[in-house]
């Protein structure tokens, strides 16, 4: 005869002491990154075309990213924040998104 299991014996588990609660007021920001591969006219265009920039904004921008290693190119709802990362992965660019602080 095979031994009949034995259920462990219940637990107490304290919950920690974490703010759980979301600040769903808090934008998420959109972060593109320095690379070795893109032209800087090409990063330029991409934010023209993507995001509608005028051509000093776009190229501003890309002067962040390129002299400062990176640049904030747009702000919003989780969501928006998602698909604009999506979008500039399909460019070519390599971005990523934060919670603003």
């Amino acid at each position: 005869m095979l031994p009949m299991p034995v259920a462990p014996a219940p637990q107490v588990v304290e919950r920690p002491a974490v703010d759980e609660t979301a600040d769903p007021d808090r934008p998420w920001i959109v972060l593109v990154w320095n690379d070795p591969i893109n032209l800087m006219s090409y990063v330029t265009f991409v934010f023209q075309k993507l995001f509608g920039y005028s051509l000093e904004k776009a190229t501003e921008l890309m002067l962040d990213v390129h002299q400062k290693g990176r640049a904030v190119v747009s702000s919003g709802s989780r969501e928006k924040a998602e698909l604009d990362v999506f979008r500039l992965h399909e460019h070519g660019l390599w971005a990523t998104m934060q919670r603003d602080d």
